[in-house]
């Protein structure tokens, strides 16, 4: 049997206890401490559920399905391991929103457009169009399966008056095009009203088709296929900023892609060792630099991420920087190793900073220092007493992902108990939100939450003992010009929007 890297590190190959590898099957509106993270500062747009089922609508059921928000969507106590949603991503807009589940769907919602009698509704998001990304597969010559589960979209610039993004499982990486339609064109001259074609010797005259006006349709159909590339999991894509080029990364590689090039890929990074046994890291997720075409940044289990120029050599074996921070000795335990693995990789819309989130901390690297990042956040300390808990449960391998809004001056990233933590750079200042199901009234404000260690608990806290693990929030997004965030918690999609919008 072929032992593959897993989409997450097994805890005995952490610890070398079995060998290498185990197989498992506008402008930007800058936040203020008033604004950003201060007390009730947030406000519950709308909660969204993932739908039961992607199926082909008819025109009719397409209308009806936009105009409505929650009706035919599945509630969370009926949700299955198929609806947990694994991806959120805005596009460059902001006005669509898109989220991939572990069933290989596509769900994207469009923002309702504010009108004079319901001005409060601009925030809001409604379903727009769903589809089947992927579809489970098996790799016959591996005994291998391939999930469908959709591991990250990503959006590429609207050129005209489609819109394309790129969805990935673990092995395939496809283009997708969404459009709309509410033209027919009528008057064929080889086929008659019903569609039906006509005999040659009945026509008589030639007719020009005409368009005639039809209930607004929205169509996804695959453009790309991109396959064949990759032997391990797929963690990563992103974009490049020539938007000719992407990147997606695996465990142990990362290829170059042309978007009009399927049958060929370039390999750009390699850290497969020539033996397996003597793997010491792997690759966690990668990105390209937001505006120089020829850098991108890729980080490992080890907690040491890399930047790489591709002007240099074709194969950006060799790193033109690398940022790490020295491990304090008094701080070694049994589980550093694996709480220092970053889970995420995130340049700033600036470009001259990275972000990365490993699983107690989020940091921000400066470009220009490599030695230690410059910021530090703690996500949740309160977990390094729960470190031996969490890795009996799993939890420890969890990966959070973090973003920047608009203009890098807050980061957010998730935790636990459907917790996620927002933190001003400016003010210093932090706050801990929960996408509730308790508290989801639409424009209800959400209340800072508060984690007790020990000794008394207040009224408005939560014990440490008490947290939820299987509740958490992994995948986050952030509108790239506004403060509207979207929070994924299990199949619920949670969007939030600053209160004085």
């Amino acid at each position: 049997m072929v032992l593959q890297p897993s989409e997450r590190y097994h805890r005995d190959w952490s610890h070398r206890r079995l060998g290498p590898w185990c197989s498992p099957t506008g402008s930007p509106a800058p936040l203020s401490c008033e604004t950003g993270c201060g007390e009730g500062s947030w406000i519950l747009v709308c909660r969204l559920l993932v739908p039961t089922q992607v199926s082909l609508l008819s025109m009719e059921e397409d209308i009806d399905t936009r105009k409505i928000n929650n009706s035919f969507l599945r509630d969370h106590s009926y949700a299955t391991e198929a609806d947990i949603i694994s991806t959120v991503e805005f596009n460059h807009t902001g006005e669509l929103l898109a989220t991939g589940d572990k069933g290989g769907r596509v769900v994207i919602f469009q923002r309702e457009q504010e009108s004079k009698n319901q001005v409060h509704r601009r925030g809001e998001y409604n379903v727009y169009s769903t589809f089947q990304s992927h579809e489970p597969e098996f790799d016959y010559l591996k005994s291998l399966e391939i999930e469908e589960k959709i591991n990250k979209i990503r959006w590429l610039p609207q050129q005209n008056a489609a819109y394309f993004l790129l969805s990935t499982n673990d092995k395939t990486v496809k283009l997708w095009k969404v459009s709309e339609r509410d033209k027919r064109p009528e008057g064929y001259n080889l086929k008659d009203e019903e569609g039906r074609l006509r005999d040659p010797a009945t026509i008589t005259t030639l007719r020009v088709p005409v368009l005639r006006p039809m209930d607004l349709m929205v169509e996804a159909t695959p453009r790309r296929v991109f396959a064949n590339a990759h032997t391990y999991h797929i963690n990563s894509i992103s974009v490049n900023s020539d938007y000719e080029t992407y990147m997606s990364a695996d465990d142990l590689r990362i290829n170059l892609w042309n978007f009009e090039i399927t049958n060929q890929s370039f390999n750009i990074v390699d850290i497969k060792p020539a033996n397996m046994e003597e793997l010491t890291e792997v690759i966690t997720a990668a990105e390209f630099h937001p505006h120089h075409c020829n850098s991108f940044v890729y980080s490992s289990s080890k907690g040491t991420i890399r930047l790489c120029d591709m002007r240099a050599s074709a194969l950006c074996d060799r790193h033109s920087k690398f940022f790490e921070e020295p491990e304090d000795p008094s701080n070694r335990s049994f589980f550093s190793e694996i709480i220092s693995s970053i889970s995420d990789v995130k340049f700033s819309h600036s470009g001259r900073y990275i972000m990365t989130r490993d699983y107690l901390t989020v940091k921000v690297w400066d470009l220009n220092m490599e030695n230690r990042p410059i910021e530090t956040y703690q996500v949740h300390d309160y977990l390094r007493s729960k470190l031996c808990s969490l890795y009996e449960n799993d939890c420890i391998f969890d990966k959070f992902e973090c973003v920047w809004n608009g203009s890098d001056s807050v980061i957010m990233t998730g935790s636990y108990n459907n917790f996620f933590r927002m933190f001003d750079r400016n003010t210093k200042r932090d706050v801990t939100l929960e996408a509730s199901r308790e508290n989801s009234k639409p424009r209800a404000i959400l209340k800072p939450r508060k984690v007790c260690v020990g000794g008394k608990r207040r009224k408005d806290e939560i014990s440490v003992d008490s947290l939820d693990f299987s509740k958490k929030i992994l995948h986050t997004a952030w509108h790239p010009s506004e403060n509207i965030i979207a929070v994924a918690a299990t199949n619920n999609l949670y969007i939030f929007q600053d209160k004085v919008n």
